[in-house]
């Protein structure tokens, strides 16, 4: 058995890392020292260099570093606000939550969206898009005021089963007096999974990605 024994480090225990900002003004800031001492040590006594000039640089040294340890700390705050949102997502898991973007996954042949009509209209036109905007499905929808449900099958205009995946619903509807009639799309789904891979945490309900603030509603499935 090979066992891997990890380099050692400057850093005392329990420290952070210096950043790479941090180390190179580390580097320059001995190198300025270097040079300065050197100017110094070989000065003409009858034209001495200007000691505001050094003061002048020394400060400007200072306040570079104080820029960057306010970066650091801003990244900390970052990071830990990154990661209470990360733990507040994992409540999500195997709750029902209410998705208001118009998106739902496509099942097994089945996806199904709930749309609300302001007012009641004389026309309303369904309309499905897949995952890149293409429109696979338009078909007529309910007319009354309020609340109605729409269930596809996964079957597109040209008689196709679309495969499983995202897809968006969209509700254009005109009233009587030709009119657009406000309307709202949303769907429900089950929270099986919470993907962090790419630092904001995104949840997941099938393979459907929904983020934290299309969440409108979150209902306990136990």
């Amino acid at each position: 058995m090979t066992t891997t024994v990890p380099p050692t480090s400057s850093t005392p225990p329990g420290s952070p890392a210096p950043s790479a900002a941090q180390t190179q003004l580390a580097g320059n800031f001995d190198t300025f020292l270097t040079l300065l001492t050197t100017q110094l040590q070989n000065q003409d006594p009858l034209n001495p260099m200007d000691s505001n000039q050094f003061t002048q640089q020394l400060v400007e040294f200072s306040q570079v570093e104080q820029q960057i340890n306010t970066n650091d700390n801003l990244q900390t705050l970052i990071n830990q606000g990154n990661t209470g949102t990360g733990a507040y997502a994992v409540s999500y898991l195997g709750r029902a939550v209410t998705v208001a973007n118009g998106q739902a996954p496509l099942s097994d042949g089945s996806a199904t969206w709930a749309y609300n009509l302001g007012t009641a209209s004389t026309n309303t036109q369904l309309t499905v898009t897949d995952a890149s905007g293409n429109v696979v499905y338009t078909g007529t929808g309910e007319t009354a005021a309020g609340a109605h449900a729409f269930t596809w099958d996964g079957t597109g205009t040209n008689g196709q089963q679309m495969p499983d995946g995202t897809y968006k619903l969209t509700v254009n509807a005109v009233a009587a007096d030709g009119t657009a009639v406000t309307s709202s799309v949303t769907s429900t789904g089950v929270v099986s999974e919470v993907d962090m891979t790419s630092g904001t945490p995104t949840l997941m309900i099938g393979s459907m990605p929904v983020q934290l603030t299309d969440v409108t509603g979150v209902e306990n499935t136990n």
